[in-house]
This record gives C-alpha cells, sequence and structure tokens, in this order.
C-alpha cells in the first residue's frame, strides 16, 4: 500500500513538472513568434529627431531590416546629410525639415509621408531637447520648450498617425523618454519634468490603444553615447556642467553604446513590450526610487551639493563649453560618436 502511494505521489511530481515545462515552453514559443511575427521589413516609420543622435542609429538599423524610413527634424543640413548617407546603402528615405512643437508642421510630414508611402506603420517620438544647470539657471521658457518639445510634439506626432492605425488595427508607437522621466536629477529639471509628462502620456495611450491593436512601448534609457552631448544647453557654469555632463556620457560603465540601445529598442518595438529600460544605471535608479525613495532623495541631494553652483542664465551649447578635460581621452568615445552620428557643424536653435 505504502509503494502504490509512493508511485501514485512520484506520478503526479512528474505530471506536475511536465505540465510546468509544457507550459513554460508554450509561453516561449509565444514569445519567439509574437516577435518574429512583426518585420520591419516593407514598413513605413516615421522618426522625430531622426537626423542625428539615437533618431540616425535607429534610421540605420531599420533600413537594414527593410524599412522605409521618413525623418524629420529642424535642420535641414543634418536632414540632408543623413539621407544622402542612408540613400547611398539603397535605403528608401524620406527627410522633411519639421519642428515637432508646431501642430501645422507635424500634420503636413505625416501627410508627406502618406502621399509618399501610404500610411505611417511604425511611429518613433525621438525629439528631444536638453538644458543643463541648477534651477536658479533656469526660466520658465526652459521647462516651456522641454515641455513643447517631450510632451506636445510626441502628442502632435501621435494624433497625426492614430486614424489610420485605428483603422487598420495595428501600429506601433515607441516614445523615447529617459530614466530622467523615472528619477528626476539634479541639474536637469526642465528636462526631467517634461520627460516625466512624456512617460505619464506613453503609459495612458498603452493602456488605451491597445484594444485597437496598437503597441505603445515606453523606453527609458540613461545616459547613451549618441554625441548630442555637443548639442545640448549648459547654463550656470556652462564648462563646469560640460565637463561633468560629457565625462559621464562616454565613459562605458555608465552609459551604454547608441548602437546596442538602438537593437534593444527595436526589439522592444517589434515584441510589443510595454517599458525598456536602457542601462544598469537607469534601471537601478529607476528601482532605487520605487523600493527605497528616501535614501534615494538623499543621495541625489548628496550629489546636487557635489554640482556647479551658479545663477547665471545664459545658454552656450556643448561644443561652445570645451575644455582640456572634454578634449582628453576621458571623452574619446562620445567624440567618436558625434562623429558617426552627424552630430557636428549642428547650428544653434
Amino acid at each position: 500500500m505504502a509503494d502504490w502511494r509512493k508511485d501514485k505521489q512520484a506520478s503526479r511530481l512528474t505530471l506536475g513538472t511536465l505540465t510546468a515545462a509544457g507550459i513554460g515552453a508554450t509561453l516561449g514559443l509565444r514569445k519567439v513568434l509574437r516577435r518574429a511575427r512583426y518585420s520591419f521589413n516593407g514598413r513605413t516609420v516615421l522618426i522625430t529627431g531622426g537626423s542625428r543622435g539615437l533618431g540616425l542609429v535607429l534610421a540605420r538599423e531599420l533600413v537594414k531590416q527593410g524599412a522605409r524610413v521618413a525623418l524629420c527634424g529642424r535642420d535641414e543640413t543634418s536632414l540632408e546629410r543623413a539621407r544622402e548617407e542612408l540613400e547611398r546603402d539603397g535605403a528608401q528615405v524620406l527627410a522633411l525639415p519639421c519642428d515637432v512643437r508646431d501642430p501645422v508642421q507635424v500634420e503636413a510630414t505625416v501627410s508627406a509621408v502618406h502621399e509618399r508611402w501610404g500610411a505611417v506603420d511604425v511611429l518613433i517620438n525621438n525629439a528631444g531637447i536638453i538644458t543643463v544647470g541648477p534651477l536658479e539657471s533656469m526660466t520658465v521658457e526652459d521647462f516651456q520648450d522641454a515641455l513643447d518639445t517631450h510632451l506636445w510634439g510626441a502628442l502632435y506626432t501621435t494624433l497625426a498617425v492614430l486614424p489610420e492605425m485605428k483603422q487598420r488595427g495595428e501600429g506601433r508607437i515607441v516614445n523615447i523618454a529617459s530614466v530622467g522621466g523615472k528619477l528626476s536629477v539634479p541639474h536637469l529639471l526642465p528636462y526631467s519634468a517634461s520627460k516625466f509628462a512624456l512617460v505619464g502620456l506613453s503609459d495612458g495611450l498603452r493602456a488605451e490603444l491597445r484594444q485597437d491593436g496598437i503597441r505603445v512601448t515606453t523606453v527609458c534609457p540613461g545616459l547613451m553615447r549618441t554625441g548630442s552631448h555637443r548639442n545640448a544647453r549648459f547654463k550656470g557654469q556652462n564648462e563646469a556642467e560640460y565637463a561633468w555632463f560629457a565625462v559621464g556620457d562616454s565613459l562605458p560603465g555608465l552609459s551604454a553604446s547608441a548602437e546596442r540601445a538602438a537593437r534593444l529598442i527595436l526589439d522592444a518595438c517589434r515584441r510589443g513590450d510595454a517599458e525598456l529600460l536602457v542601462g544598469l544605471a537607469a534601471k537601478v535608479g529607476a528601482v532605487g526610487r520605487v523600493l527605497a525613495p528616501e535614501l534615494t532623495a538623499a543621495l541625489l541631494a548628496w550629489a546636487n551639493r557635489l554640482m556647479p553652483q551658479n545663477s547665471n542664465p545664459d545658454s552656450h551649447t556643448g561644443a561652445q563649453s570645451e575644455t582640456p578635460l572634454t578634449r582628453s581621452w576621458l571623452t574619446e568615445l562620445s567624440r567618436r560618436a558625434a562623429e558617426r552620428n552627424n552630430e557636428l557643424d549642428v547650428p544653434l536653435h
């Protein structure tokens, strides 16, 4: 009798193990199939802020995968350079001057894409600006400009592409936010406030649009080696502010390569993931704010005390704030990224 019970118990354990393994394998297979099912080949992708930096790196990866890519940005010279580079490899590219802060320009851009290739299949809201400095150096206009770009710009483009996505019952929207939208970092207050707003918008869109077959992915990267530090704006002690930003942006332990970030972002888009955190610093910061808010706040306050303190409201680009330190080996990786990613010779805006 005892042997029979042991055999029965063993059978149940074996059956349970096989069932669990089967469920795991099924879920894994479904994930693989879901990822494989959505292809960028033949899709029309619109990238805002696509002429340089991360936007251009994303465009390079997308055209490799057979996508038709529309780039928009404010600077026509940068757009033309990006278009020429991508077309040399036989890509289908459309470069359109557009300030996403203006809904009229956004509507005209989406109409131009539609006229050339039809409806937008994938929208990547990547356009962004960064202003660095202590709160005392910032103006209300700095906050307005950040919100106009990161929140309203993303909303305008989303509303412009939504009707046809809903009509088809399919679409992908990727909002490039930041770890600054999860954790407000000192000396980046306009940037962080606007990225928090974008994260909220993106989360709400995801909840409401899934029923229409539209997947919305929120991307929150930490520092990335895109080369965009040269065109960020710096206030207060601009050379000192630029130094900490540029060095942090270049060190491999603190920053991720733009190429790796682009691959992760497109994989998340293909799968329809809800959220992607890029880089260890982004993951630690986001988790730390939730699990240890008091400790995180104390560490950020300590970091703020170490930063330059100056209320000078004058604004300078990174390229205007170079010092021997920022031209040293410490920033070599970011300087190479700036050369690769069309971040040189960008006019002031």
